[in-house]
């Protein structure tokens, strides 16, 4: 999979008072991060040809949500024109990652093999739940699989060798 321009760090969901702020799902695990950048890129989606850069007044945490100010966008109405839109930041000015760490599209395509070695399949999406996430792999033999991302099933991951390799807990896989 070739890297992408951008990675997404929210979802606009709806106008946040009348000053312009923007009520935003937060999907980055760095949010912390956002107030930091000098700039944003707002479009309909991620592989969007065109995103259009806003420079970033402020951002701050309102519950589970960011309230994002924007500048340029000074009132209720223009905020509302952005509602449903992502907030991406360009590939280059993400954080880099901790060793052992992965941006998810990195892992999309990846093989999938036992610990003795048996080919289960490739990723195809994950799911990102609550408590974990979830590796949704696509295999000739069972069909789609849900494998658990946690400690004691995934035992490595080699973004060079194209592979993970898994422990599968005990009837995870259809007879």
């Amino acid at each position: 999979m070739t890297e992408p321009r951008y990675l997404m760090l929210g979802e606009i969901l709806r106008p946040h008072g009348v000053r312009g702020e923007l009520r935003m799902r937060i999907l980055t695990d760095y949010p912390e991060r956002i107030p930091q950048l000098d700039h944003v890129f707002v479009a309909e989606s991620i592989d969007a040809a065109a995103p259009k850069t806003y420079k970033i007044e402020h951002m701050r945490m309102h519950k589970e949500y960011g309230l994002l100010k924007l500048k340029g966008i000074n009132s209720r109405e223009q905020a509302d024109l952005l509602r449903q839109l992502v907030v991406m930041v360009a590939i280059e000015d993400a954080i880099p990652l901790e060793e052992g760490e992965f941006y998810l599209y990195q892992l999309i395509g990846l093989t999938v093999r036992t610990v003795e070695g048996t080919a289960l399949g490739t990723i195809t999406d994950i799911l990102e739940t609550g408590a974990n996430d979830v590796y949704i792999v696509d295999s000739d033999i069972y069909g789609e699989l849900l494998i658990p991302v946690t400690e004691e099933t995934i035992l490595e991951t080699s973004i060079e060798q194209g592979t993970v390799v898994v422990s599968l807990p005990d009837g995870l896989l259809p007879e």
